[in-house]
């Protein structure tokens, strides 16, 4: 009989596949990369153009993206520009608890501090950049559906913040004003996003100061 299929007992083991060279497989840490990449991509473009002009094309422009992997992660351009204002809105709570919870200043003393600070940050942009939710409260009429409930969502949280402080405030006496704190917010808010967008026009933080020049008069 031929041994010719016979495999010698001196013939070493078939070797295990030796993993193709190149590119390792995506995992989920590349994906939340990438996507948190196009999110702060789009905070910065859709700050500056407003969101009914802004292309996809300027999102990826500076993140080495290509553009048909944008929808990889995003379904949408109303998917992303949701997520993005998503993100804002708690990136921008984080930013009011870090100043308005500060115990080492009286109340009043501390939506100061967040004033300057947010005149700070307008100038290192050259008043380029506002607040994305004021910016897309401009174009509410012509957003997607849920656009609106999002940013009524995302004002109600801010102006929670702030009630929690001017009551503090009225607590210590530092507010004589029988307006209720809640109500209050509201109208700092409404006030602070039009100084924002004077601010961005006349490209100075003085109609920042100037707000809350008025608004800490009124209430003391």
């Amino acid at each position: 009989m031929s041994d010719a299929l016979t495999i010698p007992p001196e013939a070493p083991p078939v070797a295990a596949k030796k993993p193709r060279r190149g590119r390792p497989p995506k995992t989920e840490r590349d994906f939340a990369d990438t996507r948190d990449a196009l999110i702060r991509s789009g905070l910065e473009v859709i700050t500056e153009m407003g969101y009914l002009s802004a292309g996809i094309d300027a999102v990826i422009k500076n993140i080495s993206v290509p553009k048909g992997s944008f929808y990889h992660y995003f379904a949408s351009k109303q998917d992303f520009g949701m997520a993005v204002l998503t993100s804002y809105g708690a990136f921008f709570a984080h930013k009011l608890d870090k100043f308005l919870l500060n115990d080492a200043l009286a109340p009043l003393q501390r939506i100061g501090a967040f004033v300057d600070h947010a005149g700070q940050s307008m100038a290192r942009f050259e008043f380029k950049r506002g607040c994305l939710v004021g910016n897309l409260l401009q174009e509410s009429p012509l957003l997607p559906d849920d656009f609106p409930e999002k940013l009524k969502a995302i004002l109600q949280e801010w102006e929670s913040r702030v009630a929690r402080c001017l009551e503090e405030a009225q607590r210590a006496g530092g507010i004589n004003s029988g307006t209720p704190p809640a109500q209050l917010a509201e109208i700092f808010w409404s006030g602070w996003e039009g100084a924002v967008m004077r601010a961005k026009l006349f490209r100075s933080a003085e109609p920042l100061n100037q707000f809350w020049a008025y608004f800490q008069k009124n209430i003391q």
